[in-house]
């Protein structure tokens, strides 16, 4: 695999990453709080176990209220981490995509991880990583199954888009006016198989998403293929730093011409669309 090579200029400041929006990085994980124009405001992800506490603090000194939901861009354990605990605290629901509910729901857990995927300690650890199921069924309600606006209310200015292939679920979000995009795991911005750059040094270069845990490499390229068409200004990720900057829609363009050699582990190249248990 190869990279995406990212100008140190364009990298945006993890608080200030938009006009309301702001994130919290966690260990190698990243949430976002979008305020809302009524000063009501949205949880994206609720990051990795153990976190609910950092994320309530985060949310304290950010945010004058509880937010009016938590929105998963998909299930995987380092994105909903939190997501049961704070939602019984600030009683609010948690929405995901209605293909991400059997993990969400306790019926089935994520296939196993491709360990050989790109290599690195990440890869390497994916299989003692959790792959639920989690159950937040009684709290659960579903994103709209199509795309075009978010039909539901706590997101009104952001467009929902579709985004699978590192999970049958996996949404991103697009708000046009300034053409902020949140992409969840659809692609990342340091390299997710590595520990060192995903959660030390923060190597700021464009990547495909996780590999040792993406399940569908041709919706992957498909999906990535669809948001560098956006030609996004900002592009806020699950893994890495924000972007901002006139050079971040070139760069993504170049990921997703490029999608296979840099993003497709090569035990995954001969075989495309392949599960491959990742």
């Amino acid at each position: 695999m190869d990279k995406v090579t990212i100008q140190d200029d364009q990298v945006a400041p993890l608080d200030a990453i938009a006009p309301g929006l702001e994130g919290l990085r966690i260990v190698f994980v990243n949430v976002f709080g979008i305020r809302n124009a009524d000063d009501s405001w949205t949880l994206i992800d609720a990051g990795i176990p153990g976190s609910t506490s950092r994320i309530l603090h985060w949310a304290e000194e950010r945010f004058a209220s509880a937010p009016n939901a938590i929105v998963l861009t998909h299930g995987h354990f380092d994105h909903v981490g939190a997501a049961d605990e704070l939602s019984k605290e600030w009683g609010v629901p948690i929405y995901a995509h209605p293909l991400e509910f059997p993990y969400l729901t306790g019926e089935k857990e994520y296939p196993a991880p491709n360990v050989g995927a790109g290599g690195g300690l990440m890869s390497l650890l994916s299989p003692i990583y959790p792959r639920g199921p989690i159950d937040v069924s009684g709290r659960l309600k579903a994103l709209p199954a199509l795309g075009g606006n978010l039909s539901v209310a706590e997101l009104p200015s952001w467009q929902l888009l579709q985004t699978p292939g590192h999970t049958p679920g996996h949404v991103s979000f697009f708000r046009m006016g300034d053409k902020t995009l949140l992409v969840g795991d659809a692609f990342c911005t340091t390299k997710p198989e590595s520990f060192f750059e995903a959660a030390l040094a923060q190597q700021t270069e464009l990547h495909g998403p996780p590999a040792y845990f993406t399940s569908d490499w041709d919706q992957a390229r498909t999906s990535v293929q669809k948001l560098a068409a956006l030609g996004p200004a900002v592009v806020a990720p699950g893994h890495g730093k924000p972007l901002k900057g006139e050079t971040v829609p070139g760069a993504l363009r170049k990921l997703a011409a490029d999608f296979d050699r840099i993003a497709v582990p090569e035990n995954r190249k001969s075989t495309p669309g392949r599960d491959g248990g990742s």
